[in-house]
């Protein structure tokens, strides 16, 4: 708390945002909490219901993404959240973009690939700008259907490493991470004129371990202590779990608990109270709507009747709520996480999109479920009437652009020779353990394994243990693997879940170049400690032909950042299809203001998409989506570059969408 207002910059540059709102339209959340700029409390979670400044709060919430949602739609994305009643947003903040590299932080400078989307401290005043309050889930780890949960995968190095528990090898970069991170935002903080009203301590902890246990409790309240040392206790701390299974497994002393859950919410909402009698109910993740995996049936849906029966339920009963997703937005690049699993398939690799059937729609457009929202929240904030609501914005406007021909194409051979290669003599190695980076290792996309050997018309190839997580074997150039096409091909030789499994690779008894192409699908973001030593490509066990076991190998590394990709040469005329995996390259004008639209890749089968060299993600024939969001800022007006590596078999076209086909 503050017992006296101190007017520093900060302060005036708060009564700046105030007027400006009221200005453009009238009584706004700050103006109501914060008259005149004097602010002598934070948030308080005391009794049955939150203060903001010494003035009861029922806090109307709702997540986005900042790295999930291009920065030039971040605004408008905001004001659609002010439109529908929110008076918060909340959002995570992945470690893995902001320390791409070991001691190397981005908030936006950096160049790199997902850099233009990682200016947080922009994204926090432009919330506030809005007329947002922020709840801030700063990690280190996030779930969030994101790789690896958001953590770096250059933890995976260290051969002993143990996230989220009391190690030193993983506690180190954290505070290292958190000491270069939050004080960049903790003048952002309600009590400074800022934003920030809750900082989140970890994420859904009971669900992989038990704070109440000594390691766990001594981790947990080690990321307490260096968020305090940083100044961020001057906002209200909060833990979030499933409450209803786990309890206060993932409760730290002194953090508000709070629930998560998409059903049931008496239930939950009892038993949190019966943990908590004297705090306010919070829900921080209620559900949405769900996401997607690859090989799914269908896109995955609710019923927005069912989805407002629940919000009203919560709501009845007092609780503030964050509704997660508001927006999902998209996993750019090679970003989606993935889940493990007791049944088929056992390992589930999440799509491109993250549309989670949200109120507003992974290209933000309104929804049925916004409606619902916005006509939920009015009939249960205390403030309706006494705070005013701005319009609606209009929906941004989605074209389908012309077919885009291909015009040209990158071989195999040609792009393995713009790669970072690696010899090896002692067996092959994980992505992460290679020499790149600065010896960061690799963190996303493809690894190549090469060898020769002698092979016979009955040769075999054996790789002992499992795959991570889809393997492509060429032989001299020919591949001898095919796709997915059934259910049961997921545990043969290949897949993730085929265990020492054998591949024919006849040959006419001369040395031959066998080669092996393995796609990291996606680092699992979910689970028990057993569930994240995710380390990607030929590891776990060995390789063998002929029962010969191979060591020597020259090992591929094969990121694909995006400006690589722009900067491919040797380029060749389009005359068909390749029988290997490719690059194919068409170009397109656009002569007007680009705008939203979606890439139909129906006709290709599987890979990874660049446009203006940028990684727009994964697609795969399998879907269920079929379709890939194009944010029009990344187009420009003029000649547009659209650059495809399909794994299988291209078409001979691209074509645009004016809808998104989410299966």
């Amino acid at each position: 708390m503050m017992g006296e207002t101190i007017m520093t910059s900060w302060f005036i540059r708060l009564f700046v945002c105030i007027l400006g709102w009221k200005a453009c339209h009238g009584l706004g959340y700050y103006d109501y909490f914060v008259p005149e700029g004097t602010i002598k409390a934070g948030l308080v979670a005391e009794g049955d219901t939150f203060t903001l400044n010494e003035k009861d709060l029922t806090i109307f919430s709702g997540t986005l993404h900042y790295f999930r949602v291009h920065p030039d739609h971040w605004r408008d994305t905001l004001k659609k959240f002010r439109a529908a009643g929110l008076n918060a947003v909340e959002t995570y903040v992945p470690w893995n973009l902001h320390e791409p590299r070991q001691g190397v932080f981005d908030f936006g400078d950096l160049d790199e690939e997902m850099s233009a989307f990682l200016d947080l401290r922009s994204f926090l005043q432009t919330a506030q700008e809005e007329d947002l309050f922020v709840l801030l889930r700063p990690g280190p780890y996030i779930c969030a259907e994101w790789d690896f949960g958001g953590m770096p995968s250059w933890l995976l190095r260290d051969e002993n490493m143990r996230v989220r528990i009391n190690y030193e090898g993983f506690m180190n970069p954290v505070r290292d991470y958190f000491n270069n991170l939050l004080p960049r935002v903790a003048d952002l903080q309600f009590t400074r004129g800022g934003p920030i009203i809750a900082v989140q301590i970890e994420n859904e902890y009971s669900g992989f371990g038990d704070a109440r246990e000594p390691e766990g409790k001594a981790y947990m309240e080690f990321l307490k202590e260096t968020l305090t040392a940083n100044g961020l206790n001057e906002s209200l701390y909060f833990t979030s779990d499933g409450i209803l299974w786990n309890g206060d497994k993932g409760a730290v002393e002194g953090a508000l608990m709070t629930a998560n859950f998409n059903s049931n919410p008496g239930e939950n909402l009892d038993k949190l109270k019966s943990l908590q009698p004297d705090r306010p109910l919070m829900t921080t993740e209620y559900w949405t709507g769900w996401f997607d995996h690859w090989l799914a049936d269908s896109h995955s849906v609710t019923d927005p009747k069912d989805f407002g029966a629940t919000l009203e339920v919560i709501l009845q009963r007092n609780s503030s709520v964050n509704m997660y997703m508001f927006i999902g937005g998209t996993s750019f690049a090679f970003m989606p996480g993935a889940n493990v699993g007791g049944s088929w398939p056992f390992y589930t690799p999440d799509t491109t999109s993250y549309d989670y059937d949200a109120p507003l729609s992974e290209a933000g457009d309104y929804t049925e479920k916004y409606t619902v929202a916005k006509d939920i929240i009015a009939k249960y904030n205390p403030l309706e009437g006494v705070v005013d609501h701005p319009e609606k914005p209009p929906q941004r406007e989605k074209t389908a652009y012309d077919k885009v021909a291909i015009t040209e194409h990158l071989d195999f051979p040609t792009l393995l020779a713009q790669q970072t290669s690696v010899e090896v003599s002692e067996g092959p190695c994980s992505m992460e353990q290679l020499p790149v980076n600065d010896n960061n290792g690799q963190s996303y996309g493809y690894i190549l394994y090469t060898t020769r050997a002698n092979l016979t018309p009955t040769s075999k190839l054996l790789i002992t243990n499992h795959v991570r997580d889809l393997a492509q074997v060429l032989v001299d150039g020919v591949v001898m693997t095919k796709p997915y096409g059934t259910p049961d091909d997921i545990s043969g030789f290949g897949f993730w879940n085929g265990k020492d499994q054998e591949l024919d690779i006849p040959g006419s008894d001369e040395v031959a170049e066998v080669t092996i192409l393995v796609e990291n699908l996606a680092r699992v973001n979910y689970g028990g400690p057993g569930d994240f030593n995710e380390k990607k490509g030929i590891w776990e066990g060995s390789v063998f032909i002929d029962g010969i076991e191979i060591d020597e190998w020259v090992i591929h590394s094969m990121e694909m950042k995006g400006k690589q990709v722009a900067n491919y040469t040797g380029w060749q005329p389009f005359e068909g299809p390749l029988e290997t995996p490719a690059m194919y390259r068409g170009v397109f004008e656009i002569t007007e203001a680009p705008k939203d639209t979606f890439l139909d890749m129906s006709g290709w089968n599987k890979g990874v998409v660049f446009i203006n060299g940028f990684n727009v993600g994964k697609y795969w024939k399998e879907g269920p989506p079929r379709t890939l969001y194009v944010p029009g800022p990344l187009l420009r007006t003029g000649l547009n570059e659209i650059i495809t590596f399909e794994q299988y078999t291209p078409s001979s076209e691209l074509i645009f969408s004016s809808v998104p086909i989410l299966g």
